[in-house]
């Protein structure tokens, strides 16, 4: 039975402090649409994308307004298309114009980014997944809502790191591509280790091929409810402080879970995983920092900052745990510098770094997360910090990710601008040592002893 008090705590959490959905994502399945000829490969993704995903936005619209919890995107994942392509499309121009037909799709049905121009590349790549690769500041270049990916190593099979310099290099490429932009495509562009297969967040989010035809997934972000949970209990002890994050995270994910469900209902689609991630936005009161900074921290960076995020990380899935049957995605902590005015703040001032942040992505939900560096990087350079990363989720068997923007023509101390939720990001400095022999080395590190768990 739902109480009095907990409808007014539930409005409460909606209407001042921040709780919103932030993506209905729908997983729709391409692997019927699989064929030798690119015209019909494209015309058969385009007309099962708008077919399925037609009344997703006006759903999630519906929703929210009868529900009254804001649904902030709604958004489509697909198949990975380095092996939806792989039948088809034998260039990268070829693979670059599946992309625009995604865009078309995501255009029509009105959603505001479409997941899966994606490759899975842990242990090796396909001739399909090379060129899509290669395709990627084409193909992030002429489209406005694709997002892609690329799965580079695993806990059971290893680092690819032929993958991880090709990516440093896609990076590097797309940057310049895209500079007229800020270099958006870069925005648009995430390098992981273990990717889910469920994830709803972009610019990760693909359709596992272990997934039905079609799956909503709802991820749920909840920053300022959780920092106005923890004003409560200020100087209170860990035990207090641990008790309130989790109590917290439950009732978020449970608000998730109702409408996750209800939008699978009326869309006909099975749901698949409500995934809490305190996913911030650059608006003050939606800040991952805040958190870290309520708990005692004179700022994000500071000494304990690790354990802050590893203590807020771990209560929150506990709670999402409790809440949910099938709590899944990513859940758990974001840190992306340009969507989070508190990292940006802390970068200004020095006292968050590359490497600080990259010691936090050891225990928080993704990894180093819209993060600007001087236009002047290298590729290897930029292959080197993927490779780092990547190191971390092996190891720790864990989801890592880079998703890092070379600002063409600007450098430490220059902004980056892109609004609306992905915000803008100071350039921040990079360790200028060179890793070019060591990266370049090639072929593929072997999965570390633990993954042998048969």
């Amino acid at each position: 039975m739902i109480t009095p008090f907990e409808v007014i705590e539930t409005n409460q959490m909606i209407g001042q402090e921040k709780l919103d959905v932030r993506t209905i994502t729908m997983g729709i399945s391409l692997l019927d649409c699989i064929d030798s000829d690119p015209a019909r490969l494209n015309r058969k993704i385009y007309d099962k994308i708008t077919r399925l995903a037609r009344d997703l936005v006006s759903t999630g619209d519906e929703i929210a307004k009868e529900f009254g919890i804001p649904v902030v995107n709604k958004r489509i994942s697909v198949t990975p298309i380095g092996i939806v392509g792989a039948a088809a499309l034998k260039t990268p121009a070829e693979f670059a114009e599946v992309a625009r037909t995604l865009d078309r799709a995501a255009r029509e049905v009105g959603v505001n980014f479409i997941g899966g121009y994606s490759a899975l590349v842990s242990k090796g790549m396909t001739p399909a997944e090379r060129n899509l690769i290669l395709s990627l500041p084409e193909a992030l270049s002429t489209t406005e809502r694709v997002c892609a990916s690329v799965n580079v190593g695993s806990t059971r099979t290893g680092i690819d790191m032929d993958a991880v310099m090709m990516m440093g290099e896609a990076v590097k490429l797309t940057a310049e591509a895209t500079k007229g932009d800020d270099c958006l495509g870069c925005a648009k562009l995430v390098v992981f280790c273990n990717a889910p297969d469920d994830n709803p967040f972009m610019a990760g989010a693909f359709h596992g091929v272990t997934e039905g035809d079609a799956v909503i997934n709802v991820g749920v972000s909840g920053p300022g409810v959780v920092k106005r949970a923890l004003e409560k209990v200020h100087g209170k002890d860990f035990e207090v402080l641990c008790e309130t994050v989790k109590k917290t995270a439950f009732k978020v994910t449970r608000a998730g879970q109702l409408v996750a469900h209800e939008a699978a209902r009326r869309l006909g689609v099975p749901f698949g995983i409500v995934d809490l991630s305190l996913a911030p936005t650059p608006a003050v009161g939606d800040s991952v920092a805040e958190i870290l900074e309520e708990m005692g921290l004179d700022s994000v960076g500071a000494p304990g900052t690790t354990l802050a995020l590893a203590l807020l990380n771990d209560q929150v899935k506990k709670g999402g745990v409790m809440a949910s049957s099938y709590v899944g995605g990513l859940s758990g902590a974001f840190i992306p510098v340009s969507e989070d005015h508190g990292m940006i703040e802390a970068v200004e001032k020095g006292l968050l770094t590359i490497e600080k942040l990259e010691a936090m992505t050891c225990v928080c939900s993704v990894g180093l997360d819209m993060i600007a560096v001087p236009g002047t990087t290298s590729a290897e350079t930029i292959a080197g910090i993927i490779a780092d990363e990547a190191a971390i989720g092996m190891i720790n068997q864990k989801t890592t990710a880079v998703r890092v923007i070379p600002a063409i023509g600007k450098d430490v101390g220059d902004h980056i601008h892109f609004g609306g939720l992905l915000g803008e990001a100071p350039v921040m400095p990079v360790n200028t040592a060179s890793c070019a022999e060591f990266v370049r080395r090639g072929g593929r590190i072997p999965a570390p002893i633990h993954s042998f768990k048969n």
